[in-house]
């Protein structure tokens, strides 16, 4: 297929990934549905800037009544905040410095904090939507271009980094030569997975709650039941290892990087075009199954004793 960039540059490709936004200018064209609700009046100003008179150690809230919040929440690795206001009906934020000014000033009623740069401003309205299907052909929908969220809780970046990583190591593997269903999985995993946490990021932001376990921490999240985790699906905690020999590792560093981990007294089963398998004994079987295959974006791919089982799995991936 063939891409257009905003450049006016042409791109070929096999696969096209659109993780363009919750704007998404490819699933729009693709005519893919984006079903769910805009809250009009549920809207805030945003904006990047520089700021005098305020460490950078904390989050600043402050609330006027009759008035409004806003805060300032410093960002890591750089010398600016980023300015968070709810709006109120019929308010329209101005692209200016000035503008972002007086609203502190209004809200904060600090003397000595002054905003000095605007670095970027942008208008947010609550969405909560999800993309019908996460594919077309040969075009795929990631992150915001698939589903947008209330940011109560931070649900957007996690659900989208997964998606990224689900895709991505399945992309490379249909590329490689897998079996093309292989990527019809994606959705499959992803979406009902988007569904969850759109009811979940609604849900507190409805209640008004900021609250953080481990529901909102996405570490319980599960495949189980699905067509490559039948007998797996769940995310596997780091922690140190036993290997035989004695020798201990950390189970993260076993993992990193774009293959297979088998934790196994066997070596990997061989097939043809399969993916590569990194094969550790264990000094104890692990999760009380012989052979414990572990997917590259770190969730079981198949738990089993039987290694006719270990093979035909590695021969779907």
């Amino acid at each position: 297929m063939t891409a257009r960039l905003g450049s006016g540059e042409s791109v070929r490709a096999r696969y096209l990934v659109a993780a363009d936004g919750g704007r998404s200018t490819v699933r729009k064209a693709l005519g893919i549905g984006f079903t769910g609700e805009t809250r009009e009046e549920q809207r805030s100003a945003l904006a990047d800037v520089r700021v005098e008179g305020l460490g950078r150690e904390h989050i600043h809230v402050w609330v006027r009544p009759g008035r409004g919040t806003v805060a300032l929440y410093p960002m890591a690795g750089t010398d600016t905040f980023q300015l968070l206001a709810p709006l109120r009906p019929g308010a329209e934020p101005e692209p200016t410095l000035a503008w972002y000014q007086r609203l502190f000033a209004e809200r904060s009623m600090l003397r000595g904090v002054r905003l000095t740069e605007l670095l970027w401003s942008s208008h947010y309205r609550v969405n909560i939507r999800l993309a019908d299907r996460y594919r077309s052909g040969r075009v795929l929908l990631a992150g915001d271009a698939a589903h947008v969220h209330p940011p109560a809780g931070g649900q957007g970046l996690n659900t989208g980094v997964q998606d990224a990583y689900n895709l991505g190591w399945k992309l490379a593997r249909t590329l490689a030569g897998a079996p093309e269903p292989l990527l019809d999985t994606y959705e499959e995993e992803r979406r009902p997975i988007a569904a969850g946490v759109l009811g979940l990021s609604a849900d507190l932001h409805d209640k008004k709650t900021i609250k953080r376990d481990p529901e909102t921490y996405q570490l319980t999240l599960s495949y189980r039941g699905g067509s490559l985790a039948a007998k797996g699906g769940e995310r596997v905690p780091d922690g140190q290892v036993e290997l035989a020999g004695g020798r201990r590792a950390r189970l993260f560093d076993l993992l990193r990087g774009p293959h297979f981990t088998l934790l196994s007294p066997d070596p990997a089963p061989r097939v043809a075009g399969g993916p590569e398998v990194r094969a550790y004994v264990p000094a104890r079987p692990y999760g009380g199954e012989r052979h414990t295959l572990i997917r590259p974006d770190g969730y079981v791919g198949i738990a089993t004793s039987s290694a006719g089982e270990l093979a035909a799995y590695l021969a779907m991936v």
